[in-house]
């Protein structure tokens, strides 16, 4: 860790959450009149509220992320052209979606097409599983991704719980940066993408006055995918899976719950666990604040398990944490 580096991972997270703040205030006014979400199975919101503030946030994290990476460009730092490229164009997926829905069947082949293009452009020296071929790791790796971005997108129902989400996530890669666990390149993304959260949130706050829209929530989940995928390239297997642990279970498991009982799965829906805790007595606040209390707990966790190289005792890390998830999960699951 250099001051250098944790100056500009601060710079980062203010710069992006002022232009993050700025942006959707100026933007609000015209999505009221072109994007209005209207309350459908599966809103958590009772009024038409207007959408498309991801435009806000992506805008800020690429804008700022890659002035930052231009300018110490001489450390030989590039900018990852390919990540920047397919946030922009599944962000545009997702504001048509927004303004007009896109049937399931080419909405998924655009997304694929943008995570298969941070996949496939990356070198073939990068490998997880060096004995498995490569077309084979790279082909569960596209699975892998472009289910992490619809979850993303699916557990983005409820006023601050992107943010929840986020916040933590984003922080915990920033110290891992720091820490020389990650790229400077990615813990630079992470410092934006967080700080344009945050500039975010006071507009989501409950009641929310704005959304993010498909135009934030997918593209969220790709560079948040991405420099995941950068953290399992450097071995930390257990700190990847424990930073999402809660979007990935909820989501996850609710999935597999809807599959059992035959539903369609590709309709609208309020069977997250933190839907049905809504349903179920807690408040917004009280849900997000658990959420958020559980993400910086895995973060915790992610962090220690970098600071080690023993099996055993990333497997207990994995252990605590799955027992937290699980407990959050089955109080949101309950009536109060």
């Amino acid at each position: 860790m250099t001051i250098f580096e944790l100056l500009l991972s601060l710079f980062a997270v203010l710069a992006a959450a002022v232009l993050s703040a700025v942006i959707t205030w100026a933007i609000r006014p015209l999505l009221l009149r072109h994007a209005l979400a209207r309350p459908n199975a599966r809103s958590s919101h009772r009024v038409p509220t207007p959408q498309g503030a991801g435009i806000a946030v992506i805008a800020a994290t690429l804008v700022v992320a890659g002035a930052i990476i231009a300018y110490v460009g001489t450390m030989d730092l590039e900018i990852p052209v390919a990540v920047f490229g397919a946030s922009l164009l599944i962000a545009t997926v997702g504001f048509a979606d927004d303004v007009k829905s896109i049937p399931v069947l080419p909405r998924l082949m655009l997304q694929a097409l943008a995570v298969g293009a941070i996949l496939f452009t990356a070198s073939t020296d990068l490998r997880i599983v060096p004995a498995c071929p490569l077309w084979i790791e790279r082909g569960l790796l596209l699975l892998a991704g472009l289910w992490f971005v619809n979850l993303v997108n699916f557990m983005d129902g409820l006023d601050w719980m992107t943010a929840a989400e986020v916040v933590p996530i984003t922080g915990a890669m920033v110290l891992l940066g720091l820490l020389g666990e990650l790229s400077l390149s990615a813990t630079i993304v992470a410092a934006a993408l967080g700080g344009a959260m945050i500039g975010f949130a006071p507009f989501n706050r409950p009641v929310a006055k704005i959304f993010l829209g498909d135009v934030g929530s997918l593209p969220i989940g790709l560079l948040l995918g991405w420099c995941l995928l950068e953290l399992v390239y450097r071995q930390h297997l257990a700190a990847a899976f424990l930073l999402p642990l809660y979007y990935l279970a909820d989501a996850t498991v609710t999935l597999l719950r809807r599959l059992a009982q035959r539903e369609p799965v590709w309709t609208a829906h309020r069977s997250h666990f933190y839907q049905r805790a809504t349903e179920g007595g807690f408040t917004v606040f009280r849900i997000v604040s658990e959420v958020f209390a559980l993400n910086v707990g895995l973060a915790a966790l992610a962090i220690a398990s970098t600071m080690t190289h023993s099996p055993a005792t990333n497997i207990v890390f994995l252990a605590f944490g799955s027992i937290a998830v699980a407990f959050v999960l089955h109080r949101f699951s309950r009536q109060r």
